[in-house]
């Protein structure tokens, strides 16, 4: 499992700290940083062990989506991969009553600021990565990928525990910022392990603001071996010029074949 802090309920840290829970938010019931469990997978074929001479990719999505949205990404970037997309705990509130069933959310709001990011993000990695540990054999290798949300959590399992995570792809994702001690624990070790991270994000998204992504950027690259790609006229998105250059990113890495 590696080097990953562990909090108790009442959001104390293993040295004593509090914190880690924070204010009660008014978009999701419940606190920022209130621990979660993951309870919902989708498996690609054979129970995700058809190819197990390649890695494993464990997807996870964005605000209001569930499992099958990111799922449907691996046919255009690595189809002979196996896949494990996650279903985020929460339920977006009123989403239930939309034409496509519920919609689920990793955190207490569609995007976290300051504080509350760290904590949401701290805690869905936390559960993230438990499930992990507990459905993913140790020896198997795992590339984490995710859309928004999910693009966020994907960066913030190698700030975790990136002893576990191959690789990673950010898709139209953001950064917490590390203002509340112990949710990041692994950044002062990550820069040595040169872990390959693909970034990518449109030019028009206004769903998270451009000086995220650059926030993001500059972040990555002094942290991981870092793919950066913005596609013009591409709003909070992913299109078919992104999807063929992370298939050949994955190729150039050696997790996927390239083929289609």
């Amino acid at each position: 499992m590696g080097n990953v802090e562990r909090i108790d309920d009442a959001g104390r840290g293993e040295d004593g700290r509090m914190g880690l829970i924070g204010r009660e938010s008014t978009a999701v019931p419940g606190r920022f940083g209130d621990p979660l469990t993951v309870e919902h997978a989708l498996y690609s074929r054979r129970h995700a062990a058809a190819n197990v001479g390649r890695p494993l990719f464990l997807l996870m999505h964005g605000w209001g989506s569930n499992e099958e949205d990111v799922a449907d990404l691996m046919r255009y970037v690595a189809p002979y991969n196996d896949s494990i997309s996650l279903r985020a705990p929460m339920v977006v509130p009123g989403s239930e009553k939309g034409m496509f069933g519920p919609g689920y959310t990793w955190f207490h709001d569609m995007r976290p600021e300051q504080e509350d990011l760290d904590r949401d993000g701290y805690a869905a990695a936390r559960a993230i990565d438990d499930w992990v540990g507990e459905h993913v054999p140790a020896e198997r290798q795992i590339v984490v990928m995710g859309f928004s949300q999910g693009g966020m959590l994907a960066v913030h399992l190698l700030r975790v525990n990136p002893e576990r995570y191959r690789a990673a792809i950010c898709l139209s994702g953001f950064l917490a910022p590390g203002l509340v001690k112990g949710t990041a624990p692994a950044d002062d070790r990550l820069a040595a392990m040169e872990k390959p991270v693909f970034f990518g994000f449109g030019s028009d998204d206004t769903t998270v603001p451009k000086y995220e992504f650059r926030a993001l950027a500059a972040w990555l690259d002094e942290h991981v071996w870092l793919r950066t790609y913005e596609y013009d006229h591409l709003d909070h998105s992913v299109d078919i010029r992104e999807l063929g250059d992370l298939r050949q990113w994955l190729a150039d890495i050696d997790v996927s074949s390239g083929l289609m």
